[in-house]
């Protein structure tokens, strides 16, 4: 069973320290990479899709969250006000409402809908000490979000789309959904009281997750406070589950914050808000993809995607030409020499590179690597430039597989 905690810490990805305080992790160097790369993937898939990306504060008025509905329904979950002068700011537990001012800011036709805003943004949540864990329970969260401003009719569209985008995304990172959640209110009052909202919301929502066709089941009070949600759980290495990705059909802060459009007919109307994340909190999942994979992350998303390793001293000036130029191809290498040890000490060092690229004299004289892969196959050697633009090929495609099984010419590995 993997445990993101010691897994993290042992790869240098990250760490945590007493004068920051509890559930305040930070990045070291290579969890850098990790998060990054992530965040770049999302963005660039959420721009190809037509979303649009913002920046707000990660602060706000209280009375912003009295408006929202926040602060009647979530306030216990949120850091207590700051008095600013003659103002209370409070740091937000949410990005909807900043974004649903950023709407507001301007007018919008139907002409313009489904306007999809999207930002991946601290928010923060005064979590107990007890409940602090690693990079699955933190106070400071970086949440990939997105509101997408829309008619009633183009919900049920809008929703289903970001379903297919949450699948895609899990496709490339290698994530394995245990469940789909239709998470709908329960009894007690930290639900707005509005029931033909809860049922119109429930009913599209309902209607999304059946025309998927994908399993799922109705759980009763795991709703947010303004409406119903389809929920992606995940569950760790011990089987505790967590939700990941999330859809949310919004008529409550539309309303609240009166937001509208001009319509056909010249009149303004109420859009409605679909909040959707796709990977949820980028350190939730990257403690998920740590412990999904072991550490060894897909070649495109890993710290390290090539180590160089020159059987002796004699090939470190051409192990370090190989890195260098490995580098101005766009890959992410590094040289592992002979003062690390042994070549087998120095290929369990390099265990979770996706490539290893072993250099003796008659690769350096022949201008060509001998490639180890992760999984332990060994293949023939190819000349350099081949083998960097397959790799290079493979990590642009997002590719899961380290190199095309029926291309692989295996040779005996004698390394084991």
């Amino acid at each position: 069973m993997h445990d993101h905690r010691k897994i993290g810490r042992e790869l240098d990805l990250f760490d945590t320290d007493p004068l920051i305080g509890s559930g305040l992790p930070y990045w070291l160097p290579d969890g850098a990479i990790v998060r990054h790369t992530l965040e770049e993937y999302i963005r660039a898939a959420e721009q190809r899709a037509g979303y649009r990306h913002v920046y707000s504060p990660v602060m706000g008025k209280r009375e912003l969250y009295e408006i929202s509905g926040h602060w009647s329904h979530y306030s216990d979950d949120m850091f207590p006000p700051m008095d600013v002068g003659t103002e209370q700011v409070v740091l937000r537990p949410s990005l909807c409402p900043h974004h649903a001012l950023i709407y507001r800011s301007r007018s919008h036709s139907y002409r313009e809908l489904p306007l999809r805003m999207a930002e991946l943004g601290g928010m923060y949540r005064s979590e107990l000490s007890g409940v602090l864990g690693g990079l699955t329970r933190v106070r400071a969260i970086h949440l990939n979000d997105a509101h997408i401003f829309c008619t009633l009719d183009q919900v049920a569209s809008e929703a289903q789309a970001a379903l297919e985008m949450i699948g895609q995304a899990y496709q490339v990172l290698g994530i394995v959904p245990v469940r789909y959640r239709l998470s709908l209110p329960g009894p007690g009052g930290k639900y707005v009281a509005a029931p033909r909202m809860w049922q119109s919301s429930t009913t599209l929502l309902t209607e999304v997750l059946d025309r998927s066709g994908l399993p799922y089941e109705a759980v009763e009070g795991e709703a947010a406070f303004y409406g119903p949600k389809i929920d992606v759980q995940v569950a760790d290495g011990a089987g505790r589950e967590s939700t990941l990705s999330t859809v949310q059909v919004d008529f409550h802060q539309p309303s609240q914050f009166d937001l509208h459009y001009i319509g056909v007919d010249g009149a303004k109307h109420r859009p409605v808000m679909v909040h959707r994340s796709i990977i949820g909190s980028v350190e939730r999942a990257v403690a998920h993809l740590i412990e999904q994979h072991g550490g060894a992350f897909p070649a495109w998303l890993s710290p390290r995607q090539l180590a160089v390793l020159p059987i002796s001293e004699a090939e470190l000036p051409s192990a370090e030409a190989l890195v260098h130029r490995s580098t101005q191809a766009g890959l992410r290498a590094e040289v592992i020499g002979p003062e690390h040890g042994s070549l087998g000490a120095r290929i369990r060092r390099a265990r979770l590179v996706p490539y290893q690229a072993i250099l003796g004299s008659r690769e350096v004289a022949d201008g060509c690597v001998a490639l180890r892969l992760r999984d332990g196959r060994r293949l023939a050697p190819r000349p350099v430039g081949e083998v960097l633009d397959r790799i290079r090929s493979l990590i642009q495609g997002r590719s899961i597989q380290l190199w095309d099984s029926v291309d692989a010419d295996p040779v005996p590995n004698m390394m084991k």
